[in-house]
């Protein structure tokens, strides 16, 4: 693993990982990323991503991401498995797995590609919210400590007080930024389309059992658009569309500088209510 000193920000030191030989690595989970089951699913994510970014093999840069949360990750080491199924003349497909003592707790499978220039339209707008500055935090409860290394300033859909009615709509949009400030990078941008709290507590007005199965990560922005975020709060909007049978869905948006739209997420999420 890389050295993780004391200037380390802590997102590195959680998605650090040994160097990736005879596709394998090792990881450990990090105490400022745990959830209430285990790591903080973006971070998790951002792990896996961090793994196929440092293969000796990668090409380019990441167009999607799929994780699938089969198992609990305890705390401690991990060993992840990565593998370049297939590499074409523009893009590569890969297959990761995440496991504990033998056991498989998360699987993966992603697209990295050479991006080029070609004609581009954006059909979705950012919302019209206040500028970031003029917003006070909310933060997501103390005991998420996960949530403590994110400066989240809610326009819409702020986590439900104790004793809220329930609500019409699921939709929550917020400004979203590294603490302390950390510059973007796909790691991070990963990370943080997981930041949204489950949308069954907005709808519901109170917190319920919950956890994500799968999350879909597709990035539309390459890397110098990333690395031109530098320290600046991404805009970030999530909804759902449908509840039912233990299970629902959520989309998110992530904006960046100048209306940029960043990436998009879906996930499928497991609930009790």
């Amino acid at each position: 693993m890389t050295d993780t000193s004391v200037t380390t920000h802590a997102f590195d030191a959680a998605v650090d990982l040994f160097p990736v030989r005879e596709d394998h690595t090792e990881g450990h989970t990090h105490p400022a990323y745990a959830n209430m089951v285990g790591p903080f699913g973006g971070v998790t994510a951002a792990t896996v991503l961090r793994a196929i970014e440092r293969h000796p093999e990668v090409l380019g840069s990441p167009i999607s991401l799929t994780v699938n949360f089969a198992g609990p990750i305890a705390d401690g080491p991990f060993d992840i498995t990565v593998r370049p199924v297939r590499t074409n003349r523009s893009t590569q497909h890969w297959s990761v797995e995440l496991a504990q003592a033998g056991e498989v707790t998360t699987t993966a499978t992603a697209v990295f590609g050479l991006r080029r220039p070609t004609w581009s339209s954006t059909e979705v707008s950012a919302p019209a919210v206040p500028v970031a500055d003029s917003i006070e935090p909310t933060p997501l409860p103390d005991y998420i400590a996960w949530a403590r290394n994110y400066r989240m300033r809610f326009t819409d859909g702020a986590v439900p007080a104790e004793g809220s009615a329930e609500n019409s709509d699921s939709t929550s949009t917020l400004w979203v930024d590294d603490v302390p400030a950390r510059p973007l990078d796909f790691a991070s941008l990963t990370a943080m389309c997981d930041i949204f709290y489950p949308r069954a507590f907005l709808r519901l007005g109170k917190a319920v059992p919950a956890g994500t199965v799968s999350l879909t990560i597709y990035y539309h922005a390459g890397a110098g658009t990333v690395a031109a975020q530098g320290t600046e709060p991404l805009l970030a909007t999530a909804r759902a569309h449908r509840f039912g049978e233990g299970f629902f869905d959520q989309s998110a948006h992530l904006w960046g500088r100048d209306g940029a739209l960043l990436a998009t997420s879906h996930q499928v999420v497991y609930f009790k209510a």
